[in-house]
């Protein structure tokens, strides 16, 4: 299996009305996404599905991504639910299956060895985790028999992940950022308002760049014009002092941290 090659991603996490993710996921195709990403979780596989479908793009070139809930990773679970995923996004495989926490039902062992089964039986080409600490990172690298293929995390200007950027780089793996746009925070931020105003662009636009030339992979959730406008964050070329600028942002607290969450 070839490595995994992904770019900025569209987030679906949020997209709750189903017709509007289904529309949102066309839109976002056509436009020039080529990686979409959804979870058994945000409960919208079936709407992601359809706009896939919908899409007049190869489904060869588009990068699917889900995640398998942290109540259904015992191993038969694993199994079980996978596949009903695939049935609701009406595919024969994914690109890519995450754990998506490490938490309640995950035993490293046994939760892994099935995410191994399944990329051996075809359900997925590669295997993904999120929301690990550098720790269990490191053990999941020991036990897979497959290479991590992406990490997703909390991700954006104002929690930049340094550790886990590095380890990314060690492991030679992706790290995919969600809420890069620290759910709209960052829209506001000065900093960002600066940088944007002196490259002829956006707070949002800036943000993801930054992403991008630091080596992580945005998943913005997006709708109507934006999908459209953040994919300029692949054009745009800011210069090194404005990424130093924003590098130099004090670090705020995570936006997602529920209390069983496995830094806690």
């Amino acid at each position: 299996m070839p490595p995994l090659e992904i770019g900025l991603g569209l987030g679906t996490s949020g997209l709750d009305d189903p017709d509007e993710c289904a529309r949102t996921v066309t839109t976002a195709l056509e436009a020039g996404y080529r990686h979409v990403d959804t979870a058994q979780m945000y409960d919208n596989e079936a709407a992601v599905g359809r706009g896939i479908a919908a899409a007049d793009i190869d489904r060869e070139d588009v990068v699917v991504a889900t995640k398998v809930h942290p109540e259904n990773l015992a191993p038969d679970d694993v199994h079980e639910t996978a596949t009903e995923s695939l049935d609701r996004l009406g595919l024969d495989r994914v690109d890519l299956l995450y754990v998506h926490w490490p938490i309640r039902t995950y035993d490293a062992e046994s939760t892994l060895s099935a995410f191994d089964a399944l990329r051996d039986a075809g359900v997925t080409d590669h295997i993904g985790i999120s929301n690990f600490t550098p720790e269990l990172v490191r053990e999941a690298d020991e036990i897979l028999d497959a290479p991590i293929a992406a990490h997703q995390v909390e991700c954006h200007p104002r929690f930049q992940q340094p550790e886990l950027r590095a380890l990314a780089e060690e492991f030679d793996h992706h790290l995919v950022g969600y809420s890069p746009l620290g759910r709209g925070e960052l829209l506001d931020d000065e900093v960002l308002a600066d940088v944007a105003e002196r490259n002829g662009s956006s707070p949002a636009v800036v943000a993801l760049a930054w992403a991008l030339e630091r080596g992580v992979v945005p998943i913005p959730k997006s709708t109507r014009d934006h999908v459209t406008e953040n994919l300029a964050a692949l054009d745009i070329d800011l210069p090194p002092a404005d990424l130093e600028a924003i590098d130099e942002l004090a670090a705020g607290d995570r936006l997602i941290d529920p209390d069983d969450a496995a830094w806690n």
